[in-house]
């Protein structure tokens, strides 16, 4: 029976991660039809209902949570150790899919791991620029990153980059024709640049801190909006205004006297950039080859 029922328990696995057959059948390659017959097929022959279906959604059966609270962990050990026995028969192989900022990515992961990668043929790395707080599973990636080392249960969090600051920043030309803001409360008279989060589509809102070290957000306004901070960055160097951006971004441009500060009392140092995963009994062979390059030269 086991033989019988193996594909069709990882069939209704991705349905309940899925919550949904049409994203399933898209996951599994598989008409949803087949799906569907499929999963009723499993139900038949174990005489349970596994799934509870709406219109809108689909979610397990109290009968269909107790058994996959015991399939999951049983498939994904497994895995690993296919995963472990195939390692020890080749050179590290596979794909790794990451989510960054654009500026974390070339700034951060491209340094670290274009050396590295030309030794491994075989090993696959695909960046996602995102710059929202991404769920791994949804987005079916292996990781992400993000500053700070703080993650949900299941995480492993581990630190890729020195502390960094974020700095507001202006052109010598913009500061002489619309002065030079000496308070928060004064951004509100200047043009800022904003960036548009792709999560849910609000405006950052500018973080700062005060005398006290008590975070303080500014929602800032401006004629320009981008959803990457490079867009910003141009825009700023162009002198359409005020922006926000990591100091280690506007450090050469900053030397020569392109770009100045303002507002440097409001900005202080926090935790760089952290690489984020769910915790595994092992990685895999290709996962091992990123790790290994982006724990080097913090």
């Amino acid at each position: 029976m086991l033989r019988e029922n193996i594909n069709d328990l990882i069939a209704l696995m991705a349905v309940a991660e899925e919550r949904s057959f049409t994203r399933a059948a898209a996951r599994l390659n598989v008409s949803q039809s087949a799906l569907s017959h499929t999963i009723k097929g499993l139900e038949n022959r174990l005489g349970l209902r596994l799934l509870t279906r709406t219109t809108r959604s689909v979610a397990p059966t109290i009968e269909g949570e107790d058994l996959l609270a015991t399939l999951s962990p049983a498939l994904e050990t497994i895995q690993l150790r296919l995963m472990a026995l195939t390692d020890k028969q080749s050179s590290p192989t596979g794909t790794v899919r990451i989510v960054a900022t654009d500026y974390a990515i070339d700034s951060l992961l491209w340094p670290k791991i274009a050396p590295v990668i030309k030794n491994y043929p075989a090993v696959h790395v695909e960046f996602v620029n995102d710059y929202g707080y991404t769920d791994l599973a949804a987005a079916q990636c292996d990781a992400g990153v993000r500053y700070g080392e703080q993650v949900s249960d299941g995480m492993i969090s581990m630190r890729i980059g020195p502390d960094e600051r974020m700095i507001c920043i202006g052109t010598p030309a913009y500061f002489a024709e619309h002065g030079r803001p000496k308070t928060l409360a004064d951004l509100g008279r200047h043009e800022c640049i904003n960036l548009r989060l792709s999560t849910h589509g609000a405006l950052y809102a500018w973080e700062f801190e005060d005398s006290t070290g008590r975070e303080v957000r500014v929602k800032v306004s401006g004629q320009l909006c981008f959803d990457t901070i490079v867009g910003i960055y141009r825009a700023t160097l162009d002198g359409h205004g005020l922006s926000l951006v990591p100091e280690r971004l506007a450090e050469k441009d900053l030397a020569d006297g392109r770009l100045e500060m303002c507002l440097e009392d409001y900005c202080p140092y926090f935790d760089g950039f952290h690489l984020y995963y769910p915790s595994r009994l092992k990685p895999s062979s290709a996962f091992q080859v990123v790790l290994d390059a982006l724990r080097n030269g913090i």
